[in-house]
């Protein structure tokens, strides 16, 4: 998931504008996660809010994941930094950032991932790697509009603002290939050894 910047996004301008959530190699730099926990406390004051110690422990661990964490991992995390951390104080926490809009909650893997601006969410379209959990948010208005028109038409209300399609993301596809491109040798090897 990208992390977001801390600068205020460009207007939506740009319809075909999408932004990759997945890191293939590595975690984003701690400047970078700094920068935007800074950013998510300043947007929650102007709220009138609190980003809390555990609220921004929780958001600086899906920043730091970069990419779509289920709960009980972060809560397996949380109760390494704080050994008494139990499910609810996760889930309140879970349930703030997303009520702020700095969290998307993934429905078809029962994850969640930063929102790629952040604190200017669009809600876009999401596009989830069912494999390894990494997030596009895809900012295509005319095109969720023309989705959302279809699905009304069919006399259907989305019961939120997410639209989410599964896939599996690029680099998923590309080990997927590498392991199938892998087997047929082991297969061979193994049939031409002696018995």
């Amino acid at each position: 998931m990208k992390i977001a910047k801390p600068t205020v996004p460009a207007s939506d301008d740009h319809d075909h504008d999408h932004h990759d959530h997945g890191h293939e190699h590595g975690h984003a730099p701690a400047a970078s996660i700094e920068a935007a926990l800074s950013m998510a406390d300043a947007y929650c004051r102007e709220r009138g809010e609190k980003l809390t110690p555990i609220r921004r422990k929780v958001l600086e661990l899906l920043l730091t994941s970069g990419r779509a964490t289920k709960a009980y991992s972060l809560l397996d995390e949380m109760r390494q930094i704080h050994p008494g951390s139990a499910p609810p104080t996760v889930y309140r926490a879970l349930d703030f950032l997303l009520s702020a809009g700095l969290i998307h909650r993934i429905e078809s893997i029962n994850a969640f991932a930063v929102c790629h601006d952040l604190t200017q969410c669009q809600h876009g379209i999401l596009v989830v790697c069912q494999q390894c959990g990494n997030v596009t948010e895809l900012h295509e208005p005319k095109l969720r509009q023309a989705l959302v028109a279809q699905i009304e038409a069919a006399g259907y209300r989305l019961s939120g603002d997410g639209i989410e399609l599964k896939g599996l993301c690029a680099q998923c596809q590309a080990d997927a290939a590498q392991s199938g491109s892998e087997a047929p040798a082991r297969h061979a090897k193994a049939a031409a050894a002696p018995h």
